[in-house]
């Protein structure tokens, strides 16, 4: 059974394909930094499921940190009228809920 958070992560991917291109159409390296945001919480989540210990919860914190990253693209991207906020749902939607997971792995109720 494939790790949640990992599905969502890949979903968000291709979720942002389309509106960072758009992006790139004006502005070429916000919208790489938007692709690499969100390849990196896909990269960061999977790295992280095949670790144990402390470095697991690390690669975890550094997608979680992708992930606030890449709202931050989208934000600026919508604020300069790239994009829309319709355009963006599904892809906010998606980094919602990753971001909801990273939270929760990295930190843990005791």
């Amino acid at each position: 059974m494939p790790f949640h958070a990992e599905t969502v992560a890949l979903e968000l991917v291709t979720a942002v394909r389309g509106p960072l291109e758009r992006v790139r159409a004006k502005d070429t390296n916000l919208a790489d930094q938007g692709r690499r945001a969100a390849q990196s919480i896909a990269l960061n989540v999977a790295e992280g499921n095949g670790r144990q210990g402390r470095d697991r919860g690390r690669h975890f914190t550094y997608a979680y940190g992708s992930g606030r990253e890449l709202k931050a693209v989208l934000a600026i991207a919508e604020a300069d009228g790239q994009v829309t906020a319709t355009d963006l749902a599904t892809a906010r939607e998606l980094l919602d809920r990753v971001l909801a997971m990273l939270w929760r792995l990295t930190h843990p109720r005791r």
